[in-house]
């Protein structure tokens, strides 16, 4: 699906994805989801690209879900199935041939920090931030990144992220091993195709088998995980609770909640 909001540029064996919708903060819709979706899908296709370079537009590289399309957009899709589509969608990554590095400014929220979190390498400009608010919009995390999240820095941190939605900065990112280099935000982006240029020019086939190996380390785990996450999340979508939550929310009301 065509949307120029996510766009792919090829220079030789580079592959560029750029997050280009700048005056929402790169937040996505559902139209973007499927525009992401088929770039990556060419990029798996194309064995001729060597290193992925995943980069946004203006001040963020993405605020996450574009809340103002919630419900605007027709989809003739059951939450549950555009859970399983965007799974589907999003598992392309593990399929790719190439590395995928993520140069991150401004803001990374929700699931897109999380789609971030299942790439291989994360850079991040100074200032940039991380959050993962969805327990405070009544809903848990469920792209697949709290799993990679909880491999990276274990369980106090991720607890602390999606419990209380509270935002890391990039030096605490950088502590953590969530990103692997910051860089000044003039630099990011050269930086981060420096890197790029580097992994293209290795032997591709010794660039899959070493990735092979690391992915090997975690990768049913993480699947395990997101099976959870679709299942989970389907049952919160249906449950009293839920309702209720949204309900106080449109009356700007305490929520009374029945579940203990």
């Amino acid at each position: 699906m065509a949307d120029d909001r996510v766009q792919l540029t090829v220079d030789g064996p580079i592959a560029v994805i750029t997050n280009n919708n700048p005056e929402k903060h790169n937040a996505f819709d559902d139209d973007m989801d499927a525009a992401l979706f088929d770039i990556l899908g060419e990029i798996k296709a194309d064995k001729s690209i060597r290193a992925v370079v995943w980069r946004g537009e203006g001040k963020s590289w993405s605020s996450g879900r574009d809340v103002s399309a919630i419900g605007g957009q027709q989809v003739e899709l059951a939450h549950h199935a555009l859970m399983e589509r965007g799974h589907r969608g999003i598992q392309q990554l593990w399929d790719i041939d190439a590395p995928v590095i993520v140069a991150m400014q401004g803001w990374a929220i929700g699931g897109s920090f999380q789609r971030a979190l299942l790439c291989d390498i994360r850079v991040a400009a100074e200032g940039a931030r991380f959050m993962l608010p969805e327990v405070t919009h009544g809903v848990i995390p469920d792209t697949g990144g709290v799993g990679r999240l909880f491999e990276i820095c274990g369980s106090g941190l991720v607890n602390d992220m999606v419990l209380t939605g509270r935002i890391l900065t990039a030096e605490e990112a950088l502590t953590h091993g969530i990103i692997s280099r910051i860089t000044a935000p003039e630099e990011l982006q050269d930086h981060v195709m420096e890197m790029a240029e580097k992994i293209a020019a290795a032997p591709p086939y010794t660039v899959q088998l070493a990735r092979r190996v690391i992915r090997n380390l975690a990768d049913e785990a993480l699947r395990r995980s997101m099976n959870d996450e679709y299942a989970f999340q389907t049952l919160i979508n249906r449950s009293d609770d839920f309702e209720e939550f949204r309900v106080a929310r449109v009356k700007n009301r305490t929520p009374h909640y029945r579940r203990s």
